[in-house]
């Protein structure tokens, strides 16, 4: 049975905006609309949703002695990215096309293979981090399930129609709850593949470190790899300078230890690639509490 709605007038109303704003962008040829879109959203909604003061606290914290000149292109460069990682994921089918062929770097390839024909779970961790969809659509492409484990938008509207579109690019797809949380699982037990990001604060993750400051973390992806004895492998789809191609990075499986050690272990890896990628990773959030 379809969900029904509860009518929300100003969660309608806003959605209505941002369906309007991606519908027209989808409209233009991908290569045009792929930067239009990290334009629109650097250069008009950042400055009216405030992110670009997000960008410059978490960068003031972490880096007090970035050059302003350095600060000033990342407030304009982070949210290009996440413009461009929006309507690439609303680009579904055409998305996944566009990146099935991208390089794979990294060792961890031969580790999930390995994993898939002994029938063993693999849970991929990623962040929010040049586009975080990029490790499985083309893993998906590959002929791969790849599942995902998401966190629902507090607007329903707009979530009802973001969950069909990342549901192009691979399914299953779980969203938090009682009942993802069991259809995921079973996905493992089967052998299944399972994208998970950990890099949303958390009230009551365990105080880990990132980027060298406190930072809640879930420990929800290293407790189901040694519950359910899967392979927990760090992966990341690292956008190209020509802002439309990506390399997707797959490491070695993190070792098997404590979920504490596993999940810190996450976050330095994280953190390791966004040093080398600094505008590519989501600085609008409020990681730091």
């Amino acid at each position: 049975m379809a969900e029904k709605l509860r009518f929300q007038p100003a969660a309608f109303a806003s959605n209505l905006v941002l369906r309007g704003v991606i519908w027209a962008l989808l409209a233009i040829p991908y290569r045009w609309r792929i930067p239009l879109a990290g334009w629109v959203v650097s250069r008009i909604l950042s400055p009216v949703a405030g992110y670009g003061k997000r960008v410059r606290a978490n960068l003031a914290l972490i880096f007090p002695d970035m050059p302003q000149a350095e600060v000033a292109r990342m407030v304009r460069a982070v949210p290009d990215n996440a413009g461009r990682t929006l309507v690439e994921v609303y680009s579904g089918a055409e998305f996944k096309a566009k990146v099935a062929d991208s390089r794979i770097t990294g060792a961890g390839l031969s580790a999930i293979l390995q994993a898939r024909d002994r029938g063993q779970g693999v849970i991929l961790v990623s962040g929010h981090f040049g586009n975080y969809d990029v490790p499985r659509a083309v893993l998906s492409a590959q002929g791969h399930l790849v599942g995902a484990l998401y966190k629902p938008f507090s607007n329903p509207f707009f979530d009802k129609h973001y969950r069909r579109t990342i549901s192009a690019i691979g399914t299953p797809i779980f969203p938090r709850g009682r009942r993802g949380l069991a259809e995921m699982v079973q996905h493992l037990r089967a052998g299944g593949l399972l994208g998970i990001l950990i890099d949303q604060s958390i009230e009551h993750g365990a105080p880990l470190t990132f980027f060298g400051k406190r930072a809640r973390t879930a420990l929800s992806a290293a407790e189901l790899a040694l519950k359910y004895n899967c392979l927990l492998v760090p992966v990341y789809g690292v956008r190209q300078p020509d802002g439309l191609s990506f390399e997707l990075v797959i490491e070695d499986p993190i070792p098997a230890s404590t979920p504490e050690k596993m999940t810190q272990s996450l976050n330095d890896s994280l953190e390791a690639i966004a040093r080398q990628h600094l505008d590519q990773w989501f600085w609008i959030h409020r990681r730091w509490k």
